[in-house]
Order: structure tokens, then C-alpha cells, then sequence
């Protein structure tokens, strides 16, 4: 009797240090608070800038007798061309050659070679968007028979495209804050930003009446919108 009653009492022991433990605060686990959810809006925005540079294509198409005719013929034209662009200032650095071609003209049966064709391009990148129409008619006027652009953009893009994402996380933030208001909760911190796609929109603008008074071609440099969109996550409180 004395040993069951020895061995009833340990038990007792055990149980009530076990209990003892979990009634302890410095044994309780720190209970985790809720998460709550947050707050992910698209925010976009545009900045509108004036083009001051162009890029126009200039091309020269030649036709021989035979290949070599033709592309001998091609390279005297395409050099008298570049000493136009220059000439009209264009600088060296900014003439690239785009494409170099010679290929066979069937006759209309289709069963001979008539003449052989030889194009050649270059791209005139023009700093100044006042000196984009003279450039063209020096092109021409030396013989460049194919012409392609202006491209115009502007010179700082990447500064352009970086003042609008800034703009584009303003524009998040006030839609983020609309919605939690409007949900009753306080916006938090930032916890994730993400960045979409974007490029450069043309936009015209009215034509300049002196512009079509000048000899050289009339070119009109519009506004150029660029756009910038993120995705931001807001913690809310």
C-alpha cells in the first residue's frame, strides 16, 4: 500500500509542475497579431516635353547594267549625299550607315535579268530640330532619292522618364490614400514597388505659319508625352 500510494503521489507531483508551467506568464508564447492587408494601386503619369533632335533616314537607289555598274553608280551618289549632310552640319559621329543592297531586276516575264538595283541608307542624326529641314533638301538636292522620318525625341530621356515615375508613385500614394480613408483604415509604409513599361508618345501640335514660309521643309516638333506606370503595395494600420 505504501508503494502505490508513494507512486500516486509522483504523479500528482509531475502533473501539477507541468500545470505550474503553463500557467507561468514567463513560459506563456507571445501570441501573434493579426495581419492585416494592404493596399496595391497603379499609379501613371505623363510629362509633356518638346522634341529638340531628329533622326531622318536618307536612302539612294541605283541601277546598272550589270552589278557592278550599279553599285559603283550607288557608292557615288550615296558619297556625294554624305558631303551634303556634313555640309549642312551635320556632324561625322552622327551619320550612320543603316543598310547596303544589290540585287537583280527580272524583266516583266520574268525570265531575265533587266538591270541590277543597289540601294544604300544612312541615318542623319540632327542635334537642332531649326536645322532638320535644310538637312533634308541638302539630302535631296545632292540626290538622295528615299527619305524616312524625322524620328524626333528628345536628348534627355532617361532624366524625362525618371521625373515621371516619380510623378507616378504621387499618384499611387493619393489613390492609395483615398481608398483607406474611404475603408477607415490609416495607410502605412511602402512594402513593394513595381515597375511597368512606358514609352515615348508623339503628339502634334498646330503648325508655325513662318515655318511653311521658309524654302526648306516644314517640320513641326509637337510634344512628346512619356509615360511611366507602378504598381505600389501600401501597408495599412
Amino acid at each position: 500500500m505504501f508503494i502505490v500510494r508513494l507512486a500516486a503521489l509522483v504523479v500528482v507531483g509531475t502533473l501539477a509542475v507541468a500545470m505550474a508551467g503553463f500557467a507561468r506568464p514567463d513560459g506563456a508564447r507571445a501570441v501573434e497579431p493579426e495581419e492585416r492587408g494592404g493596399i496595391t494601386v497603379t499609379g501613371t503619369a505623363q510629362v509633356a516635353t518638346v522634341p529638340d533632335r531628329a533622326e531622318v533616314t536618307f536612302g539612294v537607289e541605283s541601277r546598272g547594267r550589270t552589278a557592278r555598274e550599279a553599285l559603283a553608280a550607288n557608292n557615288i551618289e550615296m558619297r556625294r549625299v554624305l558631303t551634303a549632310l556634313r555640309g549642312a552640319g551635320v556632324a561625322p559621329a552622327d551619320l550612320q550607315t543603316q543598310s547596303v543592297s544589290l540585287s537583280p531586276v527580272t524583266s516583266e516575264d520574268g525570265r531575265s535579268i533587266a538591270v541590277y538595283a543597289a540601294s544604300n541608307s544612312v541615318t542623319a542624326l540632327v542635334q537642332s530640330i531649326g536645322r532638320v529641314g535644310a538637312v533634308i533638301d541638302a539630302g535631296v538636292e545632292a540626290g538622295a532619292n528615299t527619305i524616312y522620318g524625322p524620328s524626333l525625341r528628345r536628348s534627355d530621356t532617361e532624366a524625362v522618364y525618371r521625373q515621371a515615375l516619380r510623378a507616378a508613385v504621387v499618384d499611387a500614394r493619393a489613390k492609395a490614400e483615398a481608398l483607406a480613408d474611404a475603408g477607415g483604415v490609416a495607410l502605412g509604409r511602402v512594402t513593394a514597388i513595381v515597375e511597368s513599361g512606358s514609352a515615348p508618345e508623339p503628339m502634334p501640335m498646330m503648325p508655325d505659319r513662318a515655318a511653311r514660309a521658309e524654302s526648306s521643309a516644314p517640320i513641326e516638333p509637337g510634344t512628346t508625352k512619356t509615360q511611366a506606370s507602378v504598381t505600389v503595395t501600401f501597408a495599412v494600420q
